[in-house]
């Protein structure tokens, strides 16, 4: 079974905002299936303090739906068309700068470490896979109302993994000097010479030489070359 993972995971019964005297959760539905949002709601009006007061097939009906209702949570499938998931990722970026106070919940069966960072760059407060239990999604619903996020354990492995790519790849990032190095070490030349090319000191040179290697993971010069080459860095 799928477990859930939110902002703030304390003991004790989830409170509901009708426990806390609060008006109910108004919910729109988003899913290119109409089975898919019919099941949805017959689950989700079960619970006392969620109603559903809109479905949309389309990002269209989408951004017409939310600006007649003003719900307070979107629950979103990325998938509305079969051939891509970037209308998804689209409409969550329009509904989020549209109705910033909207809460965005994405609720699919795509899983994919770019897809979830994506999702919550553009505005998205949590991502649950369509397999967790009905408990588990009700409680993700209640958890992005309260302004908190929420993630099953896919999804968080996945933004986890997503976020540690980012960063690997961002401290491959090559300066321009670093490259000017690396073209010259791709020539085969010293520390030496490639200060002298670039008007720099041999120990400067150095630094460059190791900084590349460090960005590179790698130990020796050859393979320096030989990885950036393959990379496209030369």
């Amino acid at each position: 079974m799928t477990t859930m993972t939110t902002a703030a995971d304390l003991p004790g019964p989830d409170p509901t905002p009708l426990s806390q005297g609060v008006a109910s959760i108004g919910i729109v539905l988003v899913d290119d299936h109409a089975m898919v949002r019919q099941g949805l709601r017959s689950v989700l009006e079960r619970e006392a303090d969620l109603r559903v007061v809109g479905e949309a097939g389309s990002s269209a009906q989408a951004l017409a739906v939310v600006a007649s209702t003003r719900p307070e949570v979107v629950l979103l499938d990325l998938r509305l068309s079969p051939s891509t998931d970037n209308e998804g990722i689209e409409l969550c970026a329009r509904l989020h700068k549209a109705h910033p106070e909207v809460a965005v919940l994405v609720l699919t069966t795509v899983i994919d470490d770019h897809l979830v960072l994506e999702a919550i760059h553009q505005g998205a407060r949590g991502y649950v896979v369509k397999e967790v239990d009905t408990s588990e999604l009700v409680r993700a619903i209640r958890a992005v109302n309260r302004g908190e996020s929420a993630f099953d354990s896919r999804s968080a492995a996945a933004m986890v993994r997503g976020i540690n790519a980012g960063s690997a790849a961002e401290n491959r990032q090559l300066t321009d000097r670093e490259q000017d190095v690396l073209r010259l070490l791709a020539r085969g030349m010293s520390n030496r010479g490639i200060g002298q090319q670039l008007f720099i000191s041999e120990t400067t040179a150095k630094f460059h030489v190791c900084n590349i290697m460090r960005k590179l993971q790698v130990s020796r010069r050859a393979e320096a070359v030989y990885v950036a080459s393959k990379e496209g860095f030369i």
